[in-house]
């Protein structure tokens, strides 16, 4: 059923664009991103240019994999220049809006495509609660871990496929574009040396999750380990006795001093494994997943790195 409604949306909107004429040759450059860390890696590769016009479609706080595109949505698609998407599992309903853009010369960037032989799989680890979803499904398909952004070395190789996008829809900055990616990748790369030193100093070495688990890009990179109640991607939220005596004595096992969950998670999970532990002391800490961020944060200056640095603090606080 969405399916049909996103194409008859398109075939409306088309007839509409035939309609009223091609536009203005002056015209700015359209940029449609679909979540925030997207738009902001964009905006920093864009620089001050007042020829481009940058579109968050995802403001209103809604969770990427809930996300429902309206009319609205599919038409600022639809006749976008470029348009830039994550391209996992909650993109599905992308390529229905795709097939029948408006404008033929969109440039498309999908960046779990563009992470080529970087890209990760969906895992289970142990102790892990399988979504009943995934139980369902005969062949058990894995499916690519779309959390790509939550990275900052994803961060630094897509800002630069970014700005060959831009380029190729703008070749009169494309120059501008490149030098902004560089600019950018380098205080992308001072950030992730400050990762690195701080797993390297850290008193422990394994996370462990409460919640979902959208940080096995950003695990990897600093040779962490790590539990979880649920994948990335899971849409479970209750989790069994099982789950939460065996996270709960993992807290025991390894003397961990914190719990942590995600940004707009339910704590009660997390809570419920500490008070299954011996101390029962462990802290409740968050990391920002970035999956829901809103219009209100990108006019509050909110930005990518920030919230990167901010998650640093967190893991300093989680590993010592």
């Amino acid at each position: 059923m969405r399916k049909l409604i996103i194409l008859w949306t398109v075939l409306v909107l088309s007839v509409s664009f035939l309609l009223t004429g091609t536009v203005a040759e002056d015209k700015k450059v359209s940029v449609v991103t679909t979540i925030f860390p997207l738009y902001d890696w964009a905006r920093e590769v864009i620089g001050e240019n007042d020829a481009v016009e940058l579109t968050l479609l995802l403001d209103s706080g809604v969770d990427l994999h809930s996300f429902q595109p309206t009319a609205a949505d599919i038409m600022k698609i639809a006749t976008c220049d470029v348009f830039i998407y994550v391209g996992g599992e909650s993109d599905e309903w992308v390529e229905d809006a795709l097939q029948e853009a408006v404008n033929r010369n969109m440039v498309v960037i999908n960046l779990v495509e563009k992470m080529g032989a970087d890209i990760k799989m969906e895992e289970l680890v142990e102790g892990m609660e399988e979504d009943h979803d995934e139980e369902e499904e005969s062949d058990h398909d894995e499916e690519a871990d779309e959390h790509v952004w939550l990275s900052v070395r994803n961060a630094q190789k897509l800002a630069y496929v970014i700005a060959e996008g831009l380029g190729s829809a703008d070749a009169a900055h494309a120059e501008s574009y490149l030098a902004n990616a560089e600019a950018y990748v380098e205080r992308l790369d001072a950030l992730d040396k400050a990762y690195d030193q701080a797993v390297a100093q850290a008193a422990f070495h394994t996370v462990l999750f409460g919640d979902r688990f959208p940080f096995r890009y950003l695990v990897d990179d600093y040779h962490l380990d790590y539990y979880a109640a649920f994948s990335g991607c899971s849409a479970e939220t209750e989790a069994s006795f099982q789950t939460i005596v065996f996270l709960a004595q993992k807290v025991d096992e390894l003397k961990l001093p914190a719990v942590l969950t995600i940004d707009g998670g339910n704590r009660k999970i997390a809570e419920t494994i500490i008070g299954a532990t011996q101390e029962k002391n462990q802290k409740v800490l968050t990391l920002n997943s970035m999956q829901a961020c809103t219009l209100q944060d990108v006019q509050a200056d909110v930005s990518y790195l920030g919230l990167m640095e901010d998650n640093l603090k967190v893991l300093k606080e989680a590993l010592n």
